[in-house]
């Protein structure tokens, strides 16, 4: 059967589609190196200069030399593209020209520092983005790297040196790039280089060897270089053998696959895979197969198996479940798709009698294993019984309810109703199909062991009712006795096959249903804006299927706060809110069987994304033992991950929303402020002059002087009345104070009113009223719409050239009543029609354009939509112009002057 299913094997599909992206971009070799100085940029040089010789179209996008003649000397005959210069706080930086090389689009660039924090203003703020950019325009790049630089090997720099390294580039470049070159020095000829001022000048040198170049350091940074070009060489070699469907292991690769299971010592072999994998120096999983079997398995053994997989993943392993129906098929299956060279299994310890019958499994997996090495490890014995444990084998629930072996005990019962009517009505003699029936409805219907009672129950009814002499035990024909065991042997291997086929429904339909659910929880999600109902909404479907009281806990105020909880009225003690900063601060699972904190009451999982961690999620049971078992990890993960991308979704639309308003804060305070310093200050200027002017001067003036000055100080002081008069009418609007007083007011009155009120403003343009006869009245506040029309007034003045008309006119239309204000400006740009409504906003118009403050058009449309109207912008038709439409609810009053 492996050999059938190694046949039929094809090349990886993640694999091929992998070659297919690379093919399509750039290839990228990175130089790598333990420490700055071992050679780097000279090897990569010197393999550019080879590549040019070769004909390779080869440019130089940034390398730096740091001064050294050997490097400088390499550089010569290569084309150099000129580096781009920013100025950052009186500074020039000089930078890689990304856009310089994306023109000339070179076969090869070469790119020095990949790790490389670019200037502020440039297009990515790291080099290796700029990287990126190059290979996905198809120009294969050769780039440098000092392993201290790693992502993921920061930490462990920082802990060898002392030394904390900024800048650094994610662990994906390294696993991109298709060729990593390591550039290896000893440290003794490291240090030797550094004396001779190769690397640093001398002073600079000594404080380095003192330091970060001490031998011990130097060593250490060695081996990280090297196992980390060991690690990307060996996935690459696996997508190779998956991509080019090679079977098998080969002897470059070690990976080592632990079998768990619950059975005693399962935490020996785990340990001894770890000190196996570490001799080795490999990389190891710890593999548990859920077969039909393991399904029907008590609580307890599940808590043995989820506690040997935590055991490995603290040991560093990858600890998977996977479903299968044979366990060591599927441990074989899953080795040689993943080319794994060991795997390691436990010592079965069944009796030896049934080796006779069927294979053990430790037999199985030598079999079907292939080319992979199969160590078989003794159980350990364990002297000591666990009282725990003998409680709860003391405690162990029947393996089918009461009810399950009365329905067989009835299934049986009805087909032997049916054989006697059988016999009696057709004379049939063979009636042993009917009972087997009534065996494969039980185990369809209730499983494995309630089927094998219903065979057993089948058979002693079939000999008691049905075979000679009746209603006794005793077989009298040996033909019987070979018809009868032939039909207890397929009486058993049918509910056996039943049993399984329904274990597998069983499960089948038990997967369904999660996913089903995590699709409908993910849908919620996505349809939930609030941050209180989508944390409602994930405490309530975590405590729903995994049966536990949930807390959610999201920062606030430096620490940590409860924000949702099922049951709502469920807290925190202290224990358990220092558990929960813990696993906010360090990321990590805490509390109730974890490792750290364990005494706490509940258990704390970290809500993380790719930013870090939003919140933390905790549980609680009053089960004893494990609270969750690894499918239920499992599918706490995934509810704990979806909920954690959904809290960061609405955090970042809030922040979002919060930049925007900080933007608009800080424009409309430009606004105001620009506004201010001219809409105050020109006013204010004109009045004191002429204050001061007839204060100093007054008796030297005549009197048509002293009138043209108070004159000037009267129109200031009224343009600054209607300045101040705006921002508190936008400050009532915006506040919500703004109640109008609306009542039938005749339109004549206002406009007449209005345009006396504007006389000075409008003194040099033509105003011509024209209102429809009969009128009605309309439902308004007469001062909010005096107010109005006064700032159309103001409005038109400003943008209409002196000497043309301004026109105001009032129609019925439809049931409402438009007032159109008409003048012979240059009208309104498209693009402004909206705009101009905008506070502080004012389209341009060149040296016609008179102060003004931007406010009157956003009050209008404030005061006319507070009073139940509409005001709208448009251009004029037949001539150029803008016009401002108002309509207002007509009050349904006759107009005035009209007999009722």
């Amino acid at each position: 059967m492996a050999n059938r299913n190694n046949a039929e094997r094809r090349p990886s599909p993640e694999a091929l589609l992998r070659e297919a992206q690379q093919a399509e971009q750039g290839r990228l070799k990175i130089f790598l190196g333990a420490a700055p100085g071992v050679g780097k940029t000279y090897e990569m040089l010197t393999t550019a200069r080879a590549k040019k010789a070769e004909g390779t179209d080869v440019i130089a996008g940034i390398v730096e030399t740091h001064g050294r003649k050997e490097t400088e000397a390499l550089l010569q005959g290569l084309e150099i593209i000129p580096r781009r210069t920013i100025s950052y706080r009186d500074h020039a930086l000089s930078e890689m020209d990304l856009d310089a090389i994306l023109a000339r689009r070179p076969r090869l660039v070469l790119v020095d520092e990949l790790a490389h924090t670019n200037a502020p203003e440039s297009r990515h703020p790291k080099r290796y983005m700029d990287v990126e950019e190059l290979l996905a325009a198809g120009i294969d790049v050769y780039t440098t790297l000092n392993i201290q630089h790693v992502e993921s090997l920061n930490d462990i720099v920082a802990g060898i040196t002392n030394i904390r390294v900024l800048e650094t580039v994610p662990d994906s470049i390294v696993d991109r790039a298709d060729d990593i070159e390591l550039v290896d020095l000893t440290p003794e000829d490291l240090i030797a280089r550094l004396h001779e001022g190769k690397v640093y000048v001398p002073e600079q040198a000594e404080r380095a060897i003192q330091h970060f170049f001490s031998p011990g350091n130097l060593t250490a940074l060695r081996e990280l270089a090297l196992r980390r070009t060991a690690q990307r060489v060996d996935a690459q070699m696996v997508d190779y053998m998956r991509a080019h469907r090679i079977e098998g292991s080969w002897p470059a690769s070690e990976r080592v696959l632990v079998l768990v299971d619950s059975a005693q010592g399962g935490n020996t072999v785990v340990r001894r895979a770890k000190r196996m994998a570490d001799r080795l120096r490999a990389q190891w999983t710890a593999i548990h197969v859920e077969t039909p079997a393991a399904a029907r398995s008590s609580e307890a053994e599940r808590d043995k198996i989820a506690q040997t997989l935590r055991l490995a993943q603290r040991l560093g392993a990858t600890a998977i479940s996977i479903p299968g129906q044979d366990e060591a098929l599927t441990v074989t299956e899953y080795a040689q798709s993943n080319y794994f060279a060991h795997i390691i299994a436990a010592k079965s310890e069944r009796p030896r009698w049934r080796d006779f019958f069927s294979e053990s499994l430790t037999q199985r997996l030598i079999r079907t294993a292939g080319d992979a090495s199969v160590h078989i490890i003794p159980r350990a014995k364990d002297p000591r019984r666990n009282p725990v444990s003998l409680e709860n084998k003391a405690r162990k629930p029947r393996r089918m309810e009461v009810k399950a072996y009365i329905a067989s005990l009835a299934y049986v019962a009805a087909a032997t109703l049916v054989a006697f009517l059988l016999r009696q009505a057709l004379g049939v003699s063979n009636l042993a199909q009917v009972f087997l029936i009534a065996v494969l409805a039980s185990a369809v219907t209730y499983g494995l062991w309630a089927s094998l009672f219903a065979c057993l129950v089948s058979i002693l009814a079939y000999n008691f009712f049905f075979l000679p002499p009746l209603y006794t035990f005793t077989i009298a024909d040996p033909e019987n006795v070979v018809a009868l065991f032939f039909y207890t042997v397929v009486a058993l291997i049918a509910s056996n096959l039943a049993a399984r086929v329904r274990a597998q429904a069983v499960t089948a339909r038990e997967r369904v249903r999660i996913t089903e659910e995590l699709y409908l929880f993910s849908r919620k999600l996505a349809g939930t804006a609030k941050l209180d109902d989508l944390l409602w909404a994930t405490a309530h479907q975590i405590a729903l299927m995994l049966k536990v009281r949930v807390v959610l806990l999201l920062p606030e105020n430096g620490g940590l706060a409860v924000k949702a909880g099922f049951p709502p009225e469920d807290m925190l003690d202290e224990a358990d809110l220092a558990a929960a900063r813990w696993c906010f601060e360090k990321n990590q699972a805490t509390g109730r069987g974890a490792d750290t904190l364990p005494g706490a009451k509940r258990r704390f999982m970290p809500l993380r994304t790719g930013r870090g961690a939003v919140g933390v999620a905790g549980i609680d049971s009053d089960k004893p033992g494990l609270l969750l078992t690894p499918e239920e990890s499992r599918l706490l993960d995934a509810l704990s991950d979806q909920a954690a991308l959904a809290i960061d979704r609405v955090n970042l639309a809030a922040e979002i929303d919060r930049a925007r308003l900080a933007v608009e804060t800080d424009r409309l305070r430009s606004a105001l402020l620009t506004s201010i310093s001219h809409d105050l200050r020109t006013p204010l200027a004109s009045i004191l002059g002429s204050a001061t002017s007839l204060i100093s001067h007054g008796r030297e003036f005549d009197k048509t002087i002293q009138a043209s000055l108070l004159r000037t100080i009267q129109e200031e002081a009224e343009r600054l009345n209607r300045f101040i008069g705006n921002l508190l009418d936008m400050t009532r609007l915006e506040s919500g104070a703004l109640s109008p007083q609306n009542g039938p007011v005749d339109l004549s009155d206002i406009i007449g009113a209005t345009v006396q009120r504007a006389s000075k403003i409008l003194q040099n343009h033509q105003v011509e009223i024209e209102l429809e006869p009969n009128l009605p009245m309309v439902r308004t506040d007469m001062v909010l719409m005096e107010q109005v029309l006064f700032n159309l007034f103001d409005n038109a003045a400003k943008y209409a050239p002196e000497g043309s008309r301004i026109e105001v006119a009032a129609a019925r239309e439809n049931g409402i009543v438009a007032v159109r204000v008409l003048d012979e400006g240059d009208g309104i740009p498209e693009a402004d029609l909206e705009r101009v409504f905008d506070k502080f906003y004012r389209v341009r118009r060149g040296d016609r354009q008179r102060a003004g403050t931007g406010l009157g058009l956003a009050i209008c449309r404030g005061f006319v939509e507070a009073m139940g109207g509409r005001l709208t912008a448009a251009n004029r038709a037949a001539r150029k112009g803008a016009v401002f439409t108002i309509t207002l609810p007509a009050s349904g009053m006759p107009p005035p002057g009209t007999l009722p």
